[in-house]
């Protein structure tokens, strides 16, 4: 059984012979493939460079893994480990950047909100604020003093404003209840200049200005005593006028238009004082308003006074806005009838002089305050608003040298004379 023939021999010689061979190609086969292994994993190691560390370092050990294999086989284990481990590289870095973007969007988004809120409040702070209208006192009316105290048509056609919403109607209404309620306070409501006729009453008014009624009327009696008539006044020498005239203040101005108010009635009316507002207001030192003071008491004729105190008050009551004595004039006379223009002035005069002051006036004892829009605007306090009321001397307004007879009547005195206190 140990022997083997000569073909034998043969046969395992070239078996042999064949066999050398074919680990060799296998051997050359697989070096063949371990180095185009060895390339690809270079080349995925590249491509995995770009990737995250991980990545990197699964690649580096899947290489080595692929260099120890010696069969083909491994090789292409390697290589498709390589490629695995390059995909799962490629899907980590895709969710991080995709987060990365995301965040960085959510914190522009944020910013942008934030910037937008900003504005937003800064729009609200530099917004010009409403303002509110202060809430209004209530009117409390005083007791009614317990001493009474008593035409041509307006140059213009003004509808006064309705104040606050008020309606026409309303308005009216308001302004002729307040008109009746002055009546009963002022029943013998008059001008407080003395005067026998139109003449002494113009030359008394033009003097009036910037002065009391009393003041003049302490004055007049001595210049009508010297100069009783236009005609005695326009041939006057104006210094022994001035020197009459002094205690009015303003004398010398008041000389040049009494004088030369006289000489226009001798030289154009025949020394008669007209009675139409288009001639009166021709007189030197003569107006409208000193036009209707002569025209509502001395020739009967309606007319509206508008004075400091007119002027004062209407607008307080907001009967009207205005504010030239012209179209003060015009809508007021346009909420009053004609027959109640003269009396009207003396009452609101009156009214503003004793107790509707312009500084402080006496709101807590005045007996129109329920319809007065302007209540609080002084002393609300009923004693301390008494104490503000002014009166003239001997405790009565009105006072004149020779006042009329139902001021007597009803308790007024006369004022004292020039001098007397």
């Amino acid at each position: 059984m140990g022997e083997q023939g000569p073909d034998g021999g043969r046969k395992a010689a070239k078996a042999t012979k064949k066999a050398v061979p074919a680990k060799r190609v296998t051997a050359e086969k697989g070096a063949v493939k371990k180095s185009s292994a060895s390339k690809k994993t270079a080349a995925n190691t590249e491509t995995g460079a770009n990737t995250e560390t991980g990545a990197r370092t699964e690649t580096a050990a899947n290489t080595g893994k692929a260099a120890s294999a010696g069969a083909g086989s491994g090789g292409k284990a390697a290589a498709k480990k390589t490629s695995a481990a390059t995909k799962a590289g490629a899907a980590k870095k895709t969710p991080a950047a995709t987060k990365a973007a995301t965040g960085q969007r959510s914190a522009a988004g944020q910013k942008t909100a934030k910037k937008t809120a900003a504005k937003k409040a800064a729009a609200k702070k530099t917004a010009p604020l409403k303002r509110q209208a202060p809430a209004k006192k209530p009117a409390v009316a005083p007791k009614k003093a317990t001493v009474a105290v008593k035409g041509v048509a307006p140059a213009k056609t003004v509808t006064p404003a309705s104040p606050r919403g008020e309606s026409r109607t309303a308005l009216v209404r308001r302004a002729r209840r307040i008109n009746r309620e002055l009546a009963e306070v002022y029943p013998y409501a008059h001008p407080e200049l003395d005067f026998e006729n139109p003449f002494q009453l113009v030359v008394a008014t033009v003097l009036s200005a910037q002065t009391t009624d009393l003041r003049v009327n302490q004055t007049t009696p001595a210049l009508f005593a010297k100069y009783p008539t236009p005609e005695d006044l326009a041939a006057a020498v104006p210094e022994e006028v001035e020197e009459i005239l002094r205690p009015t203040g303003f004398f010398r101005a008041k000389t040049r238009s009494v004088i030369g108010l006289s000489k226009a009635l001798v030289e154009d009316f025949g020394g008669e004082v007209p009675g139409r507002l288009e001639d009166l207001v021709k007189l030197p030192g003569v107006g409208r308003k000193t036009a209707f003071v002569v025209l509502g008491n001395a020739y009967g004729r309606p007319g509206i006074t508008v004075d400091t105190h007119f002027q004062r008050l209407v607008r307080r009551w907001r009967w009207t806005e205005e504010t030239d004595p012209d179209k003060i004039e015009a809508a007021v006379g346009a909420l009053f009838p004609k027959s109640d223009w003269t009396d009207l002035s003396h009452h609101v005069i009156w009214h503003g002089r004793r107790i509707c002051h312009a500084r402080k006036p006496a709101c807590g004892a005045c007996p129109i305050a329920p319809l007065c829009p302007a209540y609080g605007e002084g002393e609300t306090d009923p004693e301390k608003a008494k104490k503000l009321l002014k009166y003239e001397k001997g405790g009565f307004p009105g006072q004149r040298l020779k006042p009329p007879q139902a001021y007597l009547d009803a308790g007024g005195k006369p004022a004292p004379p020039l001098g007397a206190g």
